[in-house]
């Protein structure tokens, strides 16, 4: 794949108004089979413990590992089929980030995995998934 193909990933991450007005700090750097997409932690996202709800996490993991996957698929968006996460510590301020990596790309073998990190470099959660080619074609 070329520049152009990760630059159109990080633009239609982007233009999703979820991810720019529920989640205004959102970043995103696509590469070759990597994807890292980091959020301010804001307390709109916590639960009733005062931390941030699982949702977000979930959220994280399978928008890094979805979009590692994708910089593999050059003609259409691919679909999650099934993620699976593990929440291993909560966090409640600073920056967070989610590494996702693709695993397999074969045929249609889609398989990605994510580590969400806190602000000191720890990893409080990951995540795994499989995803599949969808009939949506990336826009030119």
């Amino acid at each position: 794949m070329d520049k152009s193909h990760y630059e159109k990933l990080e633009k239609v991450y982007l233009d999703a108004k979820i991810n720019t007005q529920l989640f205004e700090t959102t970043t995103i750097k696509v590469e070759d089979g990597e994807a890292q997409i980091t959020l301010e932690v804001h307390d709109k996202y916590f639960h009733g413990m005062h931390a941030m709800h699982g949702a977000v996490y979930f959220k994280l993991l399978d928008d890094a590992a979805f979009f590692a996957v994708n910089s593999k698929v050059p003609d259409v968006f691919v679909l999650t089929a099934e993620f699976n996460i593990k929440l291993i510590r909560p966090v409640a301020h600073g920056q967070v980030k989610a590494i996702g990596k693709c695993i397999d790309s074969t045929n249609n073998k889609l398989i990605g995995s994510a580590e969400l990190y806190n602000e000191a470099g720890k990893i409080i959660a990951k995540g795994t998934g499989q995803f599949v080619r969808s009939k949506i074609k990336l826009p030119s």
